[in-house]
């Protein structure tokens, strides 16, 4: 199991997005993060598993 935490411009690469648009998702609950002194992180593992689910629904 990996614990490693991304910022939002490393989530915003990673899913090769604007930062703005990886914000927004995160601000509307659509893409799962969690705030740590008013900035965003995502556990990758969250994300990976995100990805899949919009597979599936797609």
């Amino acid at each position: 199991m990996s614990d490693e935490i991304l910022t939002l411009k490393e989530v915003a690469e990673y899913l090769k997005l604007a930062e703005k648009t990886a914000y927004r998702l995160a601000s509307e609950g659509k893409l799962p993060g969690f705030k740590v002194g008013g900035s965003w992180r995502f556990k990758k593992e969250d994300v990976e598993k995100w990805i899949e689910e919009q597979k599936v629904k797609n």
